[in-house]
């Protein structure tokens, strides 16, 4: 199920937040209701863990990680790499990178299998995302922009891409993912996908001014319902199809009214007809 919440008045959830399969980071300082909203449908499942890097709030963009491992930038402080490895599972790695693109959300966009990377990413560090992350890496663009991370979202169960993404630029990034992939927006339009959404194998948060109708496809996209990527399509065609057909039905019920009405007057007019020739 996907959650509205705003960090502060701020929509950008996926800026505040790194979501996994074994872990969440939230940044320090917002509302206890921010906060709430995430452990109420995680904190049985994984931890909610409370932190900055690099003195910033902004953990989504810093950081990136997956079930398995959490990469940091260079510039994170000793005790916010203590703080972090110890409120992490102990199967989960940490290591901190140097890299000179540091905000590593939004160079890299990883599930638990596959990463896609920025172009100009270090040799080293694409080899350290490999063995850290236990994941496959490909050097990506996604419709021309080279921050893959801020434009692309990705679990072990779909992808939401730049709503630019042709549709050939698609089918290649889902074989190479193997995992569908749609392009979407999220926060009513908004195109940088990974900043307003925050999502895992079973869970996802958007911005508070995510509509119906993007939430929907992020559920099926992302099969939070169990829901496959063409079921909302399918669903609104069929209640069109429902919609026309009772619209048919009563139309062909009023013209029938109509027509037993006139059949009626015509009789009448015929009896009278022949009651004035007697």
């Amino acid at each position: 199920m996907a959650t509205r919440v705003q960090f502060e008045n701020n929509n950008e959830v996926g800026v505040f937040s790194r979501l996994t399969n074994s872990y969440c980071l939230v940044g320090i300082g917002g509302s206890e209701n921010f906060y709430s909203v995430f452990e109420s449908e995680l904190a049985d499942h994984v931890p909610v863990i409370h932190t900055s890097i690099a003195g910033t709030r902004i953990i989504g963009r810093m950081c990136v990680g997956n079930s398995k491992g959490l990469l940091l930038p260079n510039t994170t402080t000793d005790q916010e790499m203590l703080h972090i490895r110890n409120s992490l599972p102990d199967q989960v790695v940490v290591q901190r990178v140097e890299e000179r693109l540091s905000a590593l959300g939004n160079s890299i966009c990883t599930n638990d299998y596959v990463a896609l990377t920025h172009t100009d990413l270090d040799r080293e560090t694409e080899e350290i995302v490999a063995d850290v992350l236990g994941v496959e890496v490909f050097r990506q663009t996604i419709a021309g922009n080279v921050l893959v991370g801020t434009y692309c979202v990705l679990t072990n169960q779909g992808g939401m891409v730049h709503p630019r993404t042709s549709v050939e630029e698609q089918d290649e990034l889902s074989s190479l993912l193997q995992v569908p992939i749609v392009a979407g927006t999220v926060n009513r339009g908004s195109d940088v996908i990974a900043a307003g959404l925050a999502c895992n194998d079973w869970s996802a948060f958007c911005g508070l001014d995510t509509t119906s109708t993007e939430i929907s496809v992020i559920e099926s996209i992302f099969k939070l319902r169990n829901a496959q990527p063409s079921a909302i399509v399918t669903e609104m065609r069929s209640s069109l199809i429902d919609a026309m057909q009772y619209e048919n039905r009563e139309l062909d019920a009023v013209q029938h009214e109509r027509g037993a009405a006139r059949r009626g007057g015509e009789r009448r007019g015929q009896v009278g007809e022949v009651e004035d020739l007697q």
